[in-house]
């Protein structure tokens, strides 16, 4: 499912983000920007060491700020390291939608056109992705509608039934399709 948000195309399509092919693919990342399981664990498994290792020298991090790093042996040029979550791997909405905003801050400040997200904090931040969803598409929305944005296409890569639907039914909501 695709839709056009002021000058770029934002997307929701199931699959493994370690795979998506973009200027940069979003790690869901704590803090301390150790990558563990899931999303970082995907990354790390098929980019190599060497992501988790440029990542470590940048932090640590507060949460809700994101850090851009080198994609290893990725499809993608790039990861943007979102802290999402403490070392205490907990999060909620607010911070979602924050951290969402820096990343796409971060994404514009490198002139990047293309981004990959998972849906953050609904891993071991055990946010429910309805709440995720509604977080991360307002923001985009919202930074889209905007406009001077260097984006233009903005994909939610989704591994889980669960959290596809629920983006696909917010994006639905959001940007106003039927």
């Amino acid at each position: 499912m695709k839709t056009k948000i002021g000058l770029a195309t934002v997307g929701i399509e199931r699959g493994d983000i370690s795979l998506f092919e973009a200027d940069a693919v979003v790690n869901a990342a704590n803090t301390a920007l150790v990558m563990g399981t899931g999303v970082a664990g995907a990354l790390k498994k098929r980019g190599g060491v060497v992501i988790e290792e440029e990542a470590m020298r940048l932090g640590p991090v507060d949460v809700g700020e994101a850090v851009l790093t080198t994609a290893g042996n990725l499809p993608a040029t790039h990861i943007i390291h979102a802290a999402v979550m403490g070392t205490d791997l907990k999060t909620d909405p607010e911070t979602i939608a924050r951290t969402t905003q820096a990343v796409l801050a971060l994404a514009v400040k490198h002139k990047l056109t293309s981004l990959a997200f998972p849906a953050l904090g609904t891993g071991v931040g055990h946010v429910p992705p309805a709440q995720s969803a509604d977080a991360m598409i307002q923001a985009v929305v919202t930074h889209l509608k905007a406009g001077g944005s260097t984006l233009k296409r903005v994909v939610f890569v989704l591994y889980q039934d669960e959290a596809y639907r629920a983006f696909v039914d917010t994006l639905k909501r959001v940007g106003g399709l039927q």
